[in-house]
């Protein structure tokens, strides 16, 4: 294949999808959080519209899930990072040089980043060539590179780069100081006293003294008085200069801009991957999941919500993971059980999982096989807003229905406590239009409610609880399990625990 591009399968599918804005989901699922921690650093590579932009084609997740796998190879994964230190480098050089005022240290300073650009592409078409890729992205690239670092284009670049410094190394001369008066000259091999005169009183030194010495600032611009002298310099070898300044001058766009583009793209892989070693040093699992757009019967074990479990291990924590699977015609989790159990973890690690796997990145969890959404819908509680002047339940009313005229039979919608402003009784009819509406529309969704009843509604719902420790029910173990609704036993449980049940009370009353 034509290399085009690391990131994207087919290059027009970057240009034309590159988002520039957060889908509307990412608050919902915390994914905002995720790819905030993820990017952190990389600003210079405005990589947050790679993370925007999901694949809808599976071809294309799987290009990715070869560069990733090639990627964990330590060593490619050194040289690639190496790479891009050096073009990072190089273009601070050429920031630096922007910078500058003076025309002769400007284009010095340009020539050493066409140096450190040429030494980059060097070194990676080498180390490459040492390391056994399976990526189609990979062996695209290295073909590419091979070509481009053979081409007439670069090998003259190069050529005349190192002639040019070899050129500049010559360059040697004497300054003659009086007074306010400065005289520049070509060296003519005088012999340089310095050795001889710290030899000389080398024996008169007692102990540690004061250093009476100058020191030079490595403040990189010039003064006026340096400038001058490199002026006069440049006169005194007027080919070398004029040979300086033709090469600025021709060589403003060496940088090929196939490989500059590949220099930001890689950085996607570098920035998630180095994202997950975290999670992996600590003991969780990551997979690269199955990916189907036609079949609905998705799994994946030892999953965790990512935005959580960072700021767990951040706090030396324990991470929590759960299972999920469905299967036959099972589309619908109805997530219920005691609060703060981690039913809304379990939701927003639901979409969190498929929206990474979109992206075609590697997704928490030992084994995992996902479905390839058209469109991810969430549904959470959200503070009234005054400026539409409706009230909480119509605009729980107003924003599902928006939703349920968008989906398709392939989307994705995940609901958080939806109708809890209402009586149970409208709840409960509300909630139940709702899920009818889903069921027919026959697409994936998590459904966190506290109306057991939905659990049960069809064959599509699956019933998940958040369970606590049988001993003592007010604590939870934040593990989500499949198996009926039965949130009254743990209303009993935590009044029995408290001497809460009507019988305790009586006797504490005839008391």
């Amino acid at each position: 294949m034509t290399f085009q591009s690391i990131l994207f399968k087919n290059p027009e599918d970057g240009i034309i999808k590159e988002s520039l804005k957060a889908p509307i989901f990412f608050v919902d699922l915390n994914l905002d959080q995720i790819i905030d921690t993820i990017t952190a650093g990389k600003e210079e590579y405005n990589l947050k519209p790679f993370f925007y932009t999901s694949l809808n084609d599976i071809d294309a997740i799987n290009y990715r899930h070869e560069i990733m796998q090639d990627l964990e190879n330590k060593t490619l994964f050194e040289h690639i990072k190496s790479f891009t230190q050096k073009m990072r480098t190089m273009r601070e050089h050429l920031t630096q040089a922007d910078k500058l005022y003076y025309k002769y240290q400007k284009e010095r300073w340009f020539l050493d980043a066409v140096e450190i650009y040429c030494d980059a592409v060097n070194c990676l078409v080498h180390d490459l060539t040492l390391i056994e890729l399976k990526s189609r992205g990979f062996l695209a690239f290295r073909e590419y590179l091979t070509n481009y670092t053979q081409s007439d284009r670069f090998m003259s670049l190069l050529a005349e780069t190192k002639k040019l410094k070899a050129d500049l190394s010559t360059v040697k001369y004497c300054l003659l100081i009086k007074g306010n008066r400065i005289k520049v000259r070509k060296y003519e091999s005088e012999i340089n006293y310095s050795a001889e005169v710290e030899k000389t009183f080398e024996r008169f030194k007692q102990g540690a003294v004061k250093d009476y010495r100058v020191e030079f600032s490595n403040w990189p611009n010039m003064n006026h008085v340096e400038a001058k002298i490199l002026d006069l310099v440049a006169q005194l070898y007027p080919k070398i200069f004029l040979h300086l300044d033709n090469y600025c001058m021709e060589n403003g766009n060496y940088l090929d801009e196939t490989i500059a583009v590949f220099d930001r793209e890689i950085q996607f892989y570098i920035a998630y991957l180095e994202y997950i070693a975290i999670f992996k040093q600590k003991g969780l699992k990551f997979c690269y999941p199955q990916i189907s757009n036609t079949c609905k019967e998705v799994y994946d074990y030892e999953g965790f919500d990512l935005a959580l479990a960072y700021k767990l291990i951040s706090e030396g924590s324990t991470v929590v993971c759960n299972d999920f699977y469905l299967k036959g015609k099972e589309r619908i989790f109805v997530v219920t059980g005691p609060n703060q159990g981690g039913k809304t973890t379990f939701a927003r690690t639901f979409g969190q999982l498929h929206y990474l796997a979109s992206l075609g990145c590697p997704v928490p969890g030992s084994e995992a096989r996902l479905f390839l959404f058209d469109k991810l819908f969430t549904h959470f509680e959200k503070e009234e807003n005054i400026k539409n002047l409706r009230g909480k339940l119509q605009d729980d009313l107003v924003r599902i229905h928006d939703i349920l005229n968008q989906a398709t039979s392939n989307s994705i919608i995940i609901m958080n406590e939806i109708f809890t402003s209402t009586t149970l009784k409208d709840a409960i009819y509300l909630s139940r239009k709702v899920m009818e509406r889903i069921i027919q529309l026959d697409l994936l969704c998590v459904c966190v409610t506290f109306i057991d009843e939905l659990a049960s509604l069809s064959e599509k719902t699956v019933s998940m609880v958040s369970t606590v420790v049988p001993e003592n029910p007010a604590v939870r173990t934040y593990k989500i399990v499949r198996r009926p609704a039965d949130g009254l036993a743990y209303a009993l449980a935590i009044a029995e625990k408290y001497r809460l049940t009507y019988d305790c009370l009586m006797e504490r009353i005839k008391l």
